[in-house]
């Protein structure tokens, strides 16, 4: 199958490499400067499945149709990405990858809604530096179609061809299971204000408090709006109900073991490694989806609100919070 990755960040990268190892048809699509480096010194990943320098042809637009192209940009880069290819995306199968539940719409108003495939990415990766990558964790790979949910010949086709790396999972709810998703990432916010990995941060139980007060919140607003929370593998809705019903400092010590035992590796999430590249971070399509739904059906989301404030002045400022001046500035909203 020829494939095309676009976007050459950790996800992306890990991706089109492991792809390439199983001998399949892939090339990668990145920006200038990631190019370079992998065409200079070859794609280097490394962590929980050994260290590798893989050699694979990498580019700054897609220049051939294929017969799948994974978008493994962020969720702000989508649409610019989509249209800066679009000449060769017409009738190709597009996989999405990224976080929250915006991306599927944004691509949808170029590419037909049959065209597009939703996924969850549930491995994790760390971006170090251009073409050099960590693989932090194993994980599944869900997907499913995001405007019907019905599974086809298609969608069974590219599983065959991606269970060879990671495992694959069809599922019908792929809607319900992308909003569970949001709770898993939503709590990269707090090491992206600190500047620190996630172990670093959520050693800390009053931080970890501040990570349960932030699923309370999502929870009460997905829960008004009778939005299906679908399990997730590792992750089910039935923990997250339970440790947020939990004692406040229980909760905060199961939370912290969880943080602490995520990897081996120090593990920066999505929105720090984004704003250790000076990019602009997700966290408008993660915490700032909560804040979004509260806004449209007159509810309120006062601690996400305040927590995508705060990514934003960390972007703009370049420079990371203390541990007080966070406590201190979301003690107020944490019920």
């Amino acid at each position: 199958m020829k494939i095309a990755v676009i976007g050459a960040g950790a996800i992306g990268c890990l991706v089109a490499g492991y792809l390439k190892l199983k001998d399949e048809d892939v090339y990668l699509v990145g920006r200038s400067e990631v190019v370079r480096a992998i065409k200079k010194e070859g794609l280097k990943i490394s962590g929980v499945r050994g260290d590798f320098r893989i050699s694979l042809p990498v580019y700054e637009r897609l220049n051939s149709q294929k017969e799948l192209v994974i978008l493994a940009t962020k969720t702000q880069d989508v649409e610019q990405a989509i249209k800066e290819n679009l000449i060769f995306l017409k009738n190709t199968p597009i996989l999405t990858t990224q976080n929250g539940i915006q991306a599927d719409e944004i691509v949808a108003r170029y590419i037909p809604k049959e065209e597009i495939i939703s996924s969850i990415i549930m491995f994790a990766a760390t971006y170090l530096q251009p073409g050099k990558i960590v693989h932090n964790f194993e994980g599944n790979w869900i997907m499913g179609r995001p405007f019907n949910g019905d599974s086809d010949e298609k969608i069974i086709s590219l599983s065959l061809v991606l269970n060879k790396i990671f495992p694959l999972q069809i599922t019908p709810e792929i809607q319900g299971m992308k909003y569970l998703k949001i709770f898993v990432n939503a709590n990269n916010c707090i090491p992206a204000i600190l500047g620190l990995s996630m172990q670093e941060a959520f050693k800390d139980l009053e931080i970890s408090r501040l990570g349960i007060a932030i699923w309370k919140e999502g929870f009460r607003i997905i829960s008004q709006l009778k939005i299906k929370l679908v399990s997730l593998p590792g992750f089910p809705v039935e923990n997250l109900i339970k440790l947020i019903s939990l004692d406040s400092d229980e909760a905060a010590r199961i939370f912290s073991a969880m943080m602490l035992n995520l990897s081996k590796e120090p593990l920066y999430g999505s929105i720090l490694q984004s704003i250790k590249r000076q990019r602009p971070s997700e966290i408008d399509y993660i915490n700032g989806e909560f804040v979004r739904l509260a806004k449209e059906n007159d509810l309120n989301a006062p601690l996400n609100e305040r927590l995508v404030e705060m990514v934003h002045q960390v972007e703009k400022n370049r420079r990371f919070l203390s541990r007080d001046e966070l406590i201190t500035a979301t003690r107020r909203l944490i019920n």
